[in-house]
């Protein structure tokens, strides 16, 4: 896999960073659907602090996940786009939102998390591991 790079919307953010990803997921939980305006959210795990920002400085917000551990979520304070997240129930890694890629053809997501909140019209399928929540951490 090459480098991994993108950006919001309008530009203002764009980042790369070299890392492999440690797993790719879809988030059905409430929260990721609210920020994303959607269904769910499609999210690449990199090892905290392999992100490398340019450009404007992401605006953040502080969430809250049902665990009450915090969730530090990035988005572009121009064009409101999610870019990443570090969740505190899930340390180690940052959650960069897989929309903001400038190429996402080799995503393959392996898990759907946080299931219980799914859309009864969203299909889940079959061919990816599912957790009712977050995944045990060997996952």
């Amino acid at each position: 896999m090459t480098q991994i790079q993108g950006g919001c919307l309008c530009g203002a953010i764009r980042y790369t960073s070299a890392a492999q990803p440690l797993m790719t997921a879809v988030c059905h939980c409430k929260h990721c659907q609210r920020q994303s305006g959607t269904a769910f959210s499609v999210l690449v795990a990199l090892p905290a602090g392999t992100l490398e920002l340019q450009g404007e400085a992401p605006a953040t917000y502080q969430d809250r996940g049902e665990s009450g551990l915090a969730v530090m979520r990035h988005f572009c304070g121009k064009c409101g786009s999610p870019i990443s997240s570090q969740v505190e129930a899930m340390p180690g890694m940052d959650w960069l939102k897989a929309g903001t890629l400038d190429d996402a053809s080799w995503l393959q997501p392996q898990v759907a998390i946080w299931c219980d909140h799914a859309q009864p019209w969203v299909p889940l399928g079959e061919t990816m591991a599912q957790f009712p929540k977050n995944p045990p951490p060997q996952a």
